[in-house]
Order: C-alpha cells, then sequence, then structure tokens
C-alpha cells in the first residue's frame, strides 16, 4: 500500500512539485466552477480556456516555453475575448453566447496555427494538454499567487457573488457592486484558466474546474457546502489521477481529469439530490414533489 499509494510522492521530486500544483489549483479553480455552474455560465468556462491559446502561443513562438511571457499572453488574449464577445453582443443582434463562441473557435484555430509555425506536435501537445509532471518552481508559484487572490478575492466579494448568481438584478438594484464583481468574477475565470493552463493545458483546464462543481451539486444546495465538497473532488481527483498515470504510464493531465468525470458520474447516480436511481426507482414520488 505504502509503494503504491505514498512512495511515488515521497521519491520523485517531480511528483512533488505535481502534487503541490494541483492542490493549488483544486483550492482555488474548483470554488469558482461552482459560480460558474450556478450562473449557467460552465461552457462559458471552456470558451475561455481555448481564448487564452493565441497569447499563449504569441509567448511561445516570442519566448519559447517560458512561463512568464506565455502566462501574460493568455492573460491579455483571455481579456479581448471576453471585451470583444461583450461588445459585439451589446452593440448587434447576436446574443452573447453566440458571439463567445465565434471569438473562442476564432482563437482556438489561431492559437494552434501559431504554435504550428515554429513548433512540434510534442511543443503543440504541451500547449493543448499541459504536462502537469513537469512543473518547475516558477509554475508553482504562479499557480501559488492565483490560488491566494482567488480565495482573498471570494472571502470578501462571497456574499455579493452569491447574490449576483442567485439574482443579479436584485444585487444591482440595491448596490452598485453588480457590475464590479461580475468582471472581477470574469478576472477570476481567466486567472484560474491561465493557472489550470501551466499544468493541465488549455484544453483540459476548464476540466478541473467544471467537474468536480458539477459532481458537487448532485450532493448538496448550500453554496458555501457545494465549494468545499468541490475542492475535495477535486483534490481527490488529482491525487488519484497522478497516481494512476505514475504506475500505468499514462499522460497525466487526461487522467485527472477522467477521474474527475468518474466521480461525476457516480454523483449523478447516487448523489443525495436528484440522483438519477432514486428517480427511477421511485418516478411518481418525483412527479409529485
Amino acid at each position: 500500500m505504502y509503494d503504491f499509494l505514498v512512495a511515488p510522492f515521497v521519491e520523485f521530486g517531480f511528483m512533488q512539485r505535481a502534487l503541490a500544483g494541483s492542490l493549488l489549483l483544486s483550492l482555488s479553480a474548483c470554488p469558482v466552477g461552482v459560480f460558474l455552474m450556478l450562473r449557467r455560465m460552465s461552457l462559458t468556462g471552456d470558451a475561455m480556456s481555448h481564448a487564452i491559446l493565441p497569447g499563449a502561443a504569441a509567448g511561445f513562438l516570442l519566448y519559447g516555453l517560458q512561463i512568464v511571457p506565455m502566462t501574460i499572453g493568455g492573460l491579455v488574449a483571455g481579456a479581448i475575448v471576453a471585451v470583444g464577445a461583450g461588445a459585439v453582443s451589446r452593440f448587434t443582434l447576436q446574443k452573447e453566447d453566440a458571439s463567445l463562441a465565434a471569438f473562442y473557435l476564432i482563437s482556438l484555430a489561431l492559437g494552434v496555427m501559431m504554435v504550428s509555425l515554429r513548433g512540434s506536435s510534442v511543443d503543440l501537445m504541451h500547449v493543448l494538454f499541459g504536462t502537469v509532471l513537469a512543473l518547475d518552481d516558477a509554475a508553482l508559484w504562479l499557480i501559488a499567487g492565483i490560488a491566494v487572490v482567488t480565495l482573498a478575492s471570494l472571502a470578501v466579494f462571497w456574499r455579493a457573488l452569491v447574490a449576483e448568481c442567485l439574482d443579479p438584478l436584485f444585487l444591482r438594484s440595491v448596490s452598485r457592486l453588480g457590475p464590479l464583481v461580475h468582471f472581477l468574477f470574469l478576472g477570476l475565470v481567466v486567472l484560474n484558466l491561465v493557472g489550470g493552463f501551466q499544468a493541465l493545458g488549455t484544453l483540459l483546464s476548464v476540466g478541473l474546474m467544471m467537474l468536480p462543481a458539477a459532481a458537487a451539486r448532485f450532493w448538496t444546495s448550500r453554496v458555501v457546502t457545494m465549494a468545499a465538497l468541490a475542492v475535495v473532488i477535486g483534490i481527490v481527483s488529482c491525487l488519484a489521477g497522478l497516481l494512476v498515470s505514475y504506475h500505468a504510464a499514462l499522460p497525466s493531465g487526461p487522467a485527472v481529469v477522467l477521474i474527475a468525470g468518474a466521480i461525476y458520474l457516480v454523483s449523478a447516480l447516487v448523489g443525495t439530490r436528484g440522483a438519477l436511481l432514486a428517480r427511477v426507482s421511485h418516478p411518481h414520488r418525483h412527479r409529485t414533489a
């Protein structure tokens, strides 16, 4: 048991850094995922994870696989896509979901093209799917900084974020914090996607953000409990995913996300809120409830 569960994290520094980075991501990204889900913006997170790709690719083209240029590029690209999609939806007849989809598809194609111009297929896979087992100290400090900013922002603006999720019009009518909280939240989404990009790549970073949050909703209706449970599910997913990838020689990022997906499916079946098995076993009770 020790050799399977503990030894990889004791004997190998790269496993220790991967575990530290994954745990920090779980602490910050999973609560953000809860608010994305409650706002019915789950697919927005997926779109934004693709939107950071051109900026990261630009940093890669100019400086190679260096964390600071790729991070700054990702933040700038994410901000441009968010503002651009919002402007199109505000000043044209197109809805925000359609404009965001258009922007993220353009961003994804542009980013892949930019990486392909200079890099090899290995570099492209690194950008798209990340290398959690190759996290260095600089990446860990970045992820730690993002976690601190995220947790501090959630602590200060928690009630306002919950209020905007439940009734944004009421929040705007009683407080001027509505627009500020909205843009602050979008900033936290982009920040955590950039942090997740360092470990899981652009295509999988949103998985650690959304799957634990979606699974937690099958067990509780309280936002605080939901966020805490999402963090626990994220931590378990990271631990199990890293162990599976180590012992089975599988890609670590997909392993983490697949474990989170398995927990989501189990939660959907047996969770205490809206479980599929309960609805199948007692269909009349749920119809009259």
